[in-house]
């Protein structure tokens, strides 16, 4: 028997929802924070000035990824965070959520959102030249980094179908596209950005109930995302003047593509 005769199944079953619901909390809390981060750290940037100079971006500007992979690499060797892990995933499960390959699509999203905006005779802040040299140096740049720490990491998926756990591809995926959808049109309205970001956590969201990542994996994942992107745009100008300066004229599409088993991005190009 328990505290005040309480049966001891019915004390531990309240244990483990008021535990389920601290965790929960928890989780919500870290989302509140990094997205009150980014919030912070966008409003940082001095981009946006009228000769659209992407060159110049404040050094706070890059706080936000930081701290998500920081967060992410201290959880490869923090006994609180993986037992954090563990419990988030423990209370995923306990939700019986389902499994959904839904992300294999919304990763893509936030990107293919600015082409598609663009096709409406939405102008964002690049022609399609520039931008995507901006997204094609964003994706280099995530996948070569996700590609090599997944390897370096060697972490177990929660649902044990291989050692590629860490960081989530997937969710850099999302989060760069939509970090590049907010750079694209944050002058037309802010609302597209917020609108990448949300599919984008929800990405995130799906790789975990489909047991396939972390909550570290998804922040280093976001991270990662991310700062590709705000590296690209860093070094854009840059191949604007020596790899592409001679291509004034650039045209193409963007799509995504699907071959049976996994899903991409195809980009075709006409100089």
């Amino acid at each position: 028997m328990s505290r005040a005769g309480e049966p001891i199944g019915l004390f531990e079953e309240r244990n483990r929802e008021q535990m389920n619901m601290k965790i929960s909390k928890i989780v919500i809390a870290l989302l509140l924070c990094f997205f009150i981060l980014k919030v912070n750290g966008q409003a940082a940037l001095n981009d946006s000035s009228a000769n659209n100079n992407d060159s110049k971006i404040k050094h706070k500007s890059f706080i936000v990824p930081a701290i998500l992979i920081g967060y992410g690499v201290v959880g490869l060797t923090s006994p609180a965070l993986k037992h954090l892990n563990s419990n988030i995933r423990n209370e995923l499960d306990a939700q019986h959520l389902g499994r959904t390959h839904l992300d294999d699509l919304t990763q893509y999203a936030p990107a293919l959102s600015v082409y598609a905006i663009n096709a409406f005779g939405i102008p964002g802040r690049h022609n399609f030249k520039d931008r995507t040299i901006v997204m094609a140096t964003a994706y280099i740049i995530m996948a070569s980094s996700v590609g090599i720490t997944k390897k370096a990491s060697d972490v177990e998926r929660p649902d044990g179908s291989n050692r590629r756990s860490f960081p989530s591809g997937h969710t850099a995926n999302a989060f760069l596209g939509a970090e590049f959808l907010y750079q694209e049109y944050k002058d037309v309205s802010v609302w597209y950005g917020v609108t990448g970001y949300v599919v984008a956590a929800g990405t995130g969201f799906l790789r975990m109930s489909n047991n396939k990542h972390w909550f570290t994996d998804v922040a280093a994942g976001a991270g990662i995302g991310i700062l590709s992107t705000k590296i690209a745009y860093l070094v854009h100008p840059f191949f604007k003047r020596t790899l592409f300066k001679d291509k004034e004229h650039l045209n193409g599409m963007v799509v995504p593509v699907y071959n049976g088993e996994q899903y991409g991005l195809g980009l075709t190009i006409t100089f």
